[in-house]
């Protein structure tokens, strides 16, 4: 079987030695299982553990989880063969009951226990564990594919030269370094569009991204969305009116990007205000979208408190607008551009605020990158021929004066002066 390659393996592994425990949230089938069968094969290869000094168990085993409920202790004690390390890595550790009260025990009375957790719901794995186990636990989130992981499955070469400028671009985003815009012909353009184009409109759940056909990637989304509300939903959130809470990620889904009237959306799905605040919660909590606040500075003309709602996975928003139309036939293509340049960079903005700005007049720039310095970046899936700037991108550029900005295109690379800022033109297909 040829595995996903998964960035966030070289980072746990890193970490293997070391005795607090990882846990690693995400999504349903975003790839936690397999990652941790991954580790195991890594973890025998390169550590040369024996085999029977590695367990693995899924709390979704019910008989797994009663034992381990009931009895910690002992349910890691039938595992314990001698005095050397073992490595104990739990599916699915949501399911269990005061789950981090009982990791805690585990952590403290076993000196020669690696413990690695995973779960599908932040809203619960999170909330279980942060009480108990604060300087005991390394937390990480492993999100959908994204385009660098889907590129390196498919072909690698084409990953390599896409991971060269790729780097350059997050790297001026998120660290301020500046760097030489391409010069020389571009030549992969052409190609990484065709694989953009199945990426934004099928998504990056590895279970979609290994289909054999068009037709099995829609099944495969089909039951990501229809798991997602029996199990995560009902069974365990217990939200009983599925009708309601589908309705509402349609509704979102079709707005896509847009900033949401979120007194008309209550509304329109026929639910109170602060009911509709409780479910935009559980869906960003369950890895289903994201939420972008506004960037101000000024409390008079740029609005404070609006929000816009991205997918986390665009092949599951499409799959809910039912549009699997290519990207050149498609009216939304602006938004669903959006929507994948968010989720690229939110990949990497665990410690950079990711937000929007608009103002009351309705000027506006797609996102704002900010630490310690000021990033505009907007988003334009048009061809180029030169140098094109909007005046709300000036207006940006005029009040802020950040050194450096982005708008991010098709297909052209390119540079301009304006007053102190450098604007760089990059292609969409490399960030």
């Amino acid at each position: 079987m040829k595995y996903i390659k998964r960035l966030l393996l070289d980072e746990i592994k890193k970490l293997i030695e070391r005795k607090e425990i990882i846990a690693i949230r995400g999504p349903r089938q975003s790839g936690k299982t397999t990652l941790l069968k991954m580790l195991i094969e890594w973890i025998k290869a390169e550590k040369h553990v024996n085999e029977d000094h590695i367990v693995f168990v899924t709390f979704e085993d019910r008989d797994e989880l009663d034992s381990f409920s009931q009895n910690p202790k002992d349910f890691i004690l039938q595992y314990i063969k001698d005095n050397s390390k073992h490595y104990i890595l739990i599916d699915e550790a949501q399911y269990c009951p005061e789950v981090g009260q009982k990791l805690k025990f585990i952590y403290d009375i076993f000196e020669n226990i690696k413990l690695i957790i995973t779960g599908s719901s932040s809203l619960e794995l999170k909330n279980n564990t942060a009480e108990f186990l604060v300087g005991r636990i390394f937390e990480f989130e492993l999100m959908p594919l994204n385009f660098y992981e889907y590129l390196n499955y498919y072909d690698e070469g084409l990953a390599n030269m896409f991971k060269l400028w790729n780097d350059k671009i997050i790297s001026l985003i998120f660290e301020n370094n500046d760097f030489n815009i391409k010069t020389e012909k571009e030549i992969f353009v052409g190609r990484l569009l065709k694989h953009l184009n199945n990426f934004m409109l099928f998504g990056g759940y590895p279970g979609v991204v290994t289909a054999k056909s068009n037709e099995e990637k829609l099944i495969v989304l089909k039951n990501l969305v229809n798991t997602y509300i029996d199990k995560d939903i009902v069974s365990f959130l217990h939200i009983s009116d599925t009708i309601k809470f589908r309705k509402l990620v349609t509704a979102i889904a079709a707005a896509d990007g847009s900033m949401l009237n979120l007194e008309q959306l209550s509304n329109e799905i026929g639910t109170y205000f602060k009911e509709l605040n409780k479910l935009m919660d559980i869906l960003e909590q369950t890895y289903i979208i994201r939420r972008i606040k506004p960037f101000h500075k000024n409390l008079v003309t740029e609005l404070k408190k609006a929000q816009k709602i991205y997918f986390v996975d665009t092949g599951l928003r499409n799959y809910l607008i039912e549009n699997f139309s290519d990207l050149e036939k498609r009216p939304d293509i602006g938004a669903l551009s959006e929507n994948f340049v968010c989720n690229e960079l939110s990949m990497y903005a665990t410690n950079i605020h990711l937000h929007f700005w608009r103002t009351t007049a309705k000027t506006e720039v797609d996102f704002v990158a900010s630490k310690k310095n000021i990033i505009p970046i907007e988003v334009k899936f048009q061809n180029f021929p030169n140098y094109k700037i909007n005046m709300s991108f000036y207006s940006f550029l005029n009040q802020y004066m950040p050194n450096n900005s982005i708008i991010i295109n098709k297909n052209f690379w390119g540079e301009k002066i304006y007053k102190k800022s450098k604007i760089k033109f990059v292609p969409i297909v490399y960030i």
